[in-house]
């Protein structure tokens, strides 16, 4: 009998939602342009998008309408967006195709295997993690996404001096974020250990965002950068 593995505890949950007509359609009409499938071996991000420029990742991007507000500021950068709910990849690809965005590639695909299986070392300049789900029964915050596993996946793709950016309107999540990342020997806080970042106008405002102020929740951002902690061979 073959050795049995554990099973991995999954940070999220497929919802089915409901997907308008619209959304439909560009999957099956715009996924061959914006879409990127498993690779074999690492992934090509130069390839993928044609040229050679930073590139930043933006995990669990939702309905992606911040991730397209930053892909139009900043031309001169290529986004890599990670989400697995197909409703939301719909509704971003209506959205760069509307506004013509050459810049977004979308993977439709769980993060962690994104990061621990299709990108190669240091390839990243950035990574932004804007209110992932905070799973906030206790019995529930082992499914969180920011844990030491993930925090070492993350430090061998972003090269050094790159900026892990993440935000959440769950105070004791940011305290989780904080501590954890702390532990971390890939990354350094540009915040002081008793405050958080002030939010920058740099980050566009997530419906998810909007929501938690409308339920009074107070918004965390918390700035890392990638140190020169070396990736063991």
């Amino acid at each position: 009998m073959s050795e049995r593995r554990p099973r991995q505890v999954r940070s999220f949950v497929r919802r089915a939602g409901r997907m308008t007509t619209a959304q439909a359609r560009a999957i099956a009409e715009l996924w061959p342009r914006y879409g990127v499938e498993p690779p074999e071996g690492a992934l090509a991000l130069e390839a993928i998008f044609g040229r050679r420029a930073p590139c930043v990742a933006d995990i669990g991007f939702g309905n992606g309408e911040a991730l397209a507000e930053l892909a139009a500021q900043h031309a001169d950068t290529d986004f890599l967006g990670i989400e697995v709910h197909e409703p939301g990849v719909g509704h971003l690809l209506l959205a760069l195709e509307h506004q013509g965005l050459t810049n977004v590639r979308v993977a439709c695909c769980d993060a962690v295997e994104v990061l621990g299986t299709w990108l190669p070392d240091a390839c990243l300049s950035g990574v932004n993690l804007f209110f992932p789900d905070p799973w906030p029964k206790k019995r529930h915050h082992k499914r969180r996404l920011v844990q030491s596993r993930f925090l070492e996946q993350l430090g061998r793709v972003m090269s050094p001096g790159a900026i892990l950016h993440m935000a959440t309107d769950w105070a004791d999540y940011a305290d989780h974020m904080r501590e954890v990342t702390g532990r971390c020997v890939w990354f350094d806080s540009l915040d002081s250990d008793s405050a958080f970042s002030a939010r920058s106008r740099a980050r566009p405002e997530t419906r998810f965002e909007r929501r938690g102020r409308r339920l009074g929740h107070g918004v965390s951002d918390l700035l890392y950068r990638r140190n020169e902690q070396p990736v063991s061979s």
